[in-house]
């Protein structure tokens, strides 16, 4: 999954950025409002994480813009104010979960789980898709109960997979979501790893819809 941390404390950043990667995460980094709302309309993520004293306003009023223009993915609001009146004005402008500092970064990587899945209608920790399951929390991948192994890049992309399904998921969606901003793949990058997944999990599960893009079945198609 893919996020957009905005934060002026170098220090923090650093922390949450070095914590999200370890948990698999894609982290792209804005230090002020301005330069977030550009990349939020810009760029293609599956959370923020937010701020809300920025050097250039209230990271509120940035998240008020971004809902106003419908722009409508998960945010969890950091702050070190810890009145009601605070939280209250980051929900009302449209935050999804809020952190109060100090906090650890552990929690801050179990809430943007947690609403990366609800966003997707995804109540459980543990994704299943048929017999193929996945723990957002650890990563670890099982079909019909035995484990799996894959590689940390197969990991996200099967992920991504397993979040939106059934929905078909386009290559273009898939190179802005599990790949890097600064590196993006190679054209057969994506197909090379959708390939190796087929041959571990069974060529079946991953349906290429030509033209569309890609589906992850629960049951193998009776004509195949």
């Amino acid at each position: 999954m893919k996020c957009l941390l905005v934060e002026d404390d170098q220090a923090l950043a650093r922390e949450l950025i070095q914590a999200l990667r370890e948990g698999d995460w894609l982290v792209e980094h804005a230090e002020n409002g301005q330069e977030a709302d550009f990349l939020v309309r810009t760029e293609a993520y599956d959370t923020v994480i937010l701020d809300v004293g920025l050097p250039d306003g209230e990271g509120t009023r940035w998240l008020s813009a971004w809902r106003e223009d419908g722009i409508d993915l998960p945010v969890l609001i950091l702050t070190a104010r810890e009145r009601w009146a605070d939280k209250a004005a980051g929900f009302t402008a449209g935050a999804d979960d809020y952190v109060t500092k100090p906090f650890e970064p552990a929690e801050v990587m179990f809430r943007l789980r947690a609403l990366v899945r609800r966003s997707h209608g995804h109540a459980h920790p543990v994704l299943k898709v048929g017999e193929l399951s996945l723990d957002t929390h650890t990563q670890h991948v099982t079909l019909a109960g035995r484990p799996v192994s894959i590689t940390a890049q197969e990991t996200r992309l099967l992920s991504y997979l397993m979040h939106a399904a059934p929905r078909v998921v386009s290559r273009s969606e898939l190179s802005e979501h599990v790949y890097d901003r600064d590196h993006e793949p190679d054209s057969n990058v994506i197909d090379v790893q959708v390939s190796r997944l087929r041959r571990k999990l069974g060529a079946w599960r991953i349906a290429t819809l030509r033209g569309q893009g890609y589906r992850l079945l629960a049951e193998e198609p009776s004509d195949a």
